[in-house]
């Protein structure tokens, strides 16, 4: 698979109406799939620019060499965009992921020519980073991970790519919401823009979610990140699955017969735009876009007047990615 890291960063953002917000509130999205947008299986994903940063960094700081086997855990998108940009240029690469990922996702990483190694989704996530820990134990100088969990080129991706973009891109930015994965979008957003906006985490509500991408921190025992800076944080809220589909559900529909308003293209042309935004000519997100968009509409009741509300969020990924789950039926 060829790519064209070009196509990583400069995103359209776009604003949602009729989606469920209080009349008069102001709802944007970066649509991030337009990232590494030529790739097959909806293109790219927010994951793409940490995928991009990641491996940069590994080189220039001479970690990755031409003879180690990149690895990384994931539950689809960070793997299949380290797969995408590693194995293009010349790496071996092993992704291990829950075997309930999306359809999309795992065939995007086979593509590339990278191996997949499936852990059980019923043993939880953190079995997933804990197979990848082992492999690299085996024998640790054949491997180098980029590890998205603690690696600081994850969040500077977003300070340096994702905020300034917001910034330039939306009228007024009053708020900043975001799920929780890695931590990386919320922590480098909020490290720039928290002197300007509110920044709000989306996290799952229960421990057995199927919110792709996001991880469920909340109580018991569970990996946080190294990376996740809650500091920049100026509240969470606590989102279920059935929340998360019921809005990617909702955009379908209301995005039936339009297309959602272009606030600014980024780096795409009309032809791009019109061939990306969707699937066999409807609207499809991913389930954590769902999610995001039901923290928005909250974040945007709060106001008193909803007109001063100017809520930004990340549309994370395309639904083709989700032929296995959340789009299943779609698909048949």
């Amino acid at each position: 698979m060829e790519i064209d890291e070009g196509e990583i960063g400069d995103t359209p953002l776009i604003r949602l109406e009729g989606v469920g917000e209080p009349e008069g509130a102001n709802i944007y999205a970066k649509v991030e799939w337009f990232n590494l947008h030529s790739t097959p299986y909806g293109g790219g994903s927010v994951k793409s620019r940490p995928a991009l940063y990641m491996i940069d960094a590994a080189e220039e700081s001479g970690e990755l060499t031409p003879d180690k086997t990149v690895i990384e855990p994931t539950s689809g998108n960070t793997g299949s965009e380290v797969a995408k940009i590693a194995r293009n240029r010349g790496y071996d690469v092993t992704i291990v992921m829950p075997d309930n990922a999306g359809k999309g996702k795992i065939e995007t990483v086979r593509e590339t020519g990278a191996t997949v190694e499936f852990v059980d989704a019923m043993e939880g996530y953190d079995a997933v980073i804990e197979r990848a820990d082992e492999i690299v134990g085996s024998d640790p100088d054949a491997y180098y991970k980029p590890d998205q969990y603690s690696n600081p080129a994850n969040p500077r991706s977003h300070e340096e790519t994702t905020a300034p973009e917001i910034r330039e891109q939306a009228p007024k930015v009053t708020d900043f919401v975001a799920g929780v994965g890695t931590g990386g979008t919320i922590t480098g957003v909020g490290r720039a823009l928290g002197d300007e906006a509110r920044i709000t985490a989306v996290e799952p509500d229960s421990a057995m979610h199927a919110i792709d991408g996001l991880k469920f921190m909340r109580e018991g025992d569970h990996i946080v990140p190294d990376i996740y800076d809650s500091s920049v944080l100026d509240d969470k809220l606590y989102i279920s699955t059935d929340d998360a589909y019921d809005n990617a559900r909702l955009l379908k529909d209301r995005y039936e017969d339009e297309d959602p308003e272009v606030v600014d293209a980024g780096q795409h042309d009309a032809e791009t735009l019109r061939d990306v935004m969707r699937v066999n000519d409807d609207f499809l997100v991913g389930t954590s876009s769902g999610s995001n968009l039901e923290a928005a509409i909250r974040i945007a009741e709060g106001y008193d007047d909803p007109t001063e509300a100017h809520v930004v969020t990340m549309f994370c990924d395309r639904g083709d990615k989700y032929t296995n789950n959340l789009w299943r039926d779609y698909f048949e």
